[in-house]
């Protein structure tokens, strides 16, 4: 007897339709899984058969293939364990099961893994999933327990939680009722970056705040230059705290991502707060970009919609920092490999930090800098002139003097900046409701022709700063978003030459240590 059993599987962080068909047969007893199935799926046969067994269910000792189509996609994970168990004992001509029929799994996608005793536990990758399957016309799903706060955040679907392969029998047999999970509002309100430190902590170095504040209202990308021991890591470690909440929209771009990494709390079911990755500076180019056997991830796809943070820049290898040409440009990351191409999101902030020379004091207002020519051209060598033209706003940050840091004056704190800030989002998210954009600093150039005009006085003051200091066609296009965030920020509808000066302020260092 032939039954099929309606699964999901992913590529990247899209799902796609797997047809899980059992045929059972005459013959000597053996279990065979066809259809590009990896190493994880070929196992399931003894997790399948010790579930059914361990849940009451007697197993069929006869001949029975498992065909997982289309069987010219490779399939990989747990995810087909449930779905292959409904499949045997539907497809099974002896089962004593009633009610357990092809016609009452029908219009089900049943995903989970099996343990051995029965229960069914939790899997990657639940929301791009349902998403993806929503589309598709799919509205009813048999999944994990521990996946239903995960999968609550999807309107317009049933979900029923199931913990064993018993329960599942009982429910689909029409022997016991299971309440689908009922849907949750996400609220950003009441969302606070508990992880990030206040700005109020840091003293002095109003440039560097200033220059945070702008990036964090307009998603510029930031690069702070400047000795050991100036607060570079401790601002970088507050910028969480003034980044606008997230959108519902955002958040689940995040959680898919998230979600397919492994790295999403079951408790939560949704990312909440904008992520802050912090790679070590030994971090391999796979581990940033992304790839490997199963093409995961990486570091600037997990800090998708938050922030890469890199602190010490050039001790990152060269091949690891070209490796963000593409993302900081584009906002999505392609993984080639020979069995799978996979196009992951990568939209985030860069935050950057370095020292400008191998001792750090070069350029410092109270150290000498003991370091020879050569050594600082190699250096500062390490970070390209493309990548340099990429970051929108490089700022100095000098040592603070006895004076402020002992100063008893209290700074100004994270939630003033923020508020700030968050106006700023808010004319943004206005000025592109019709679109995917939620910044300035990912304008398109019409956008960027549309929504930066320039008064004749703003014009010869880029001119003159575009021909002195021999500025890119992008390093043009970046400061007109930037002075675009910088009107925003003073509420300001058209941008002035003030503003335009500012921005160009924030394109000198490239020019002053490379």
């Amino acid at each position: 007897m032939l039954s099929k059993i309606i699964s999901y599987g992913l590529q990247g962080i899209d799902g796609f339709v797997v047809e899980v068909e059992t045929d059972i047969s005459g013959g000597l007893p053996h279990f065979e899984i066809v259809g590009l199935a990896d190493t994880a799926i070929k196992e399931a046969k003894e997790r399948v058969r010790s579930a059914i067994k361990n849940s009451g269910f007697e197993y069929p000792v006869k001949r029975i293939t498992v065909n997982l189509a289309p069987a010219d996609v490779k399939k990989e994970g747990t995810v087909y364990d449930l779905a292959m168990a409904i499949g045997i004992l539907v497809a099974d001509p002896k089962s004593e099961i009633k009610g357990l029929s092809p016609d009452r799994t029908k219009g089900f996608v049943i995903l989970g893994e099996l343990s051995l005793n029965g229960e069914v536990k939790p899997i990657k990758g639940i929301l791009p999933i349902l998403i993806s399957a929503r589309k598709e016309g799919y509205l009813n799903f048999i999944l994990p327990q521990a996946n239903q706060n995960e999968a609550s955040f999807i309107e317009g679907i049933n979900v029923y939680p199931v913990k064993s392969l018993l329960e599942t029998v009982n429910f689909l047999a029409g022997e016991s009722i299971i309440e689908p999970v009922i849907t949750k509002i996400f609220k950003n309100d009441c969302v606070k970056n508990s992880s990030a430190l206040d700005f109020k902590f840091v003293k002095g170095q109003a440039g560097a705040k200033r220059a945070l504040e702008i990036a964090a209202a307009g998603g510029h990308n930031v690069l702070m230059i400047g000795p050991p021991g100036s607060g570079k890591s401790m601002l970088a470690k507050c910028f969480p705290s003034i980044l606008p909440d997230m959108t519902f929209e955002e958040a689940l771009e995040v959680t898919k991502i998230h979600s397919v990494a492994g790295e999403l709390d079951f408790k939560v079911g949704i990312v909440e707060e904008r992520p802050f990755r912090t790679p070590h500076h030994s971090a391999s180019a796979v581990s940033l970009t992304g790839g490997g056997v199963h093409s995961k991830p990486g570091e600037i796809s997990l800090a998708h919609n938050g922030v890469l943070y890199l602190d010490e820049m050039p001790e990152y290898s060269r091949h690891s920092l070209e490796m963000l040409r593409q993302p900081l440009e584009d906002g999505c990351i392609t993984v080639a490999r020979s069995a799978l191409t996979v196009t992951y999101p990568a939209n985030f902030t860069l935050i950057a930090s370095m020292n400008p020379c191998p001792c750090g004091n070069y350029g410092a207002k109270d150290r000498e800098c003991k370091c020879s020519p050569s050594q600082i051209h190699k250096y500062l060598s390490k970070i390209s002139g493309p990548i340099l033209d990429r970051i929108d706003i490089h700022v100095e940050v000098d040592n603070v003097s006895f004076t402020d840091l002992r100063a008893v004056t209290n700074e100004e704190d994270s939630a003033t900046i923020k508020q700030r800030v968050d106006n700023a989002r808010k004319i943004q998210l206005e000025r592109f409701k019709n679109s995917n954009n939620y910044s300035n600093s990912k304008m398109s150039v019409p956008d960027t022709k549309k929504y930066c005009h320039l008064s004749k006085d703003c014009e010869e003051l880029l001119k003159t700063a575009f021909d002195n200091l021999k500025l890119s066609a992008r390093a043009h296009d970046r400061i007109l978003k930037v002075a675009r965030t910088i009107a925003d920020l003073e509420g300001e509808e058209n941008i002035l030459p003030q503003h335009v000066a500012e921005a160009i302020a924030y394109r000198s260092l490239d020019r002053k240590y490379i």
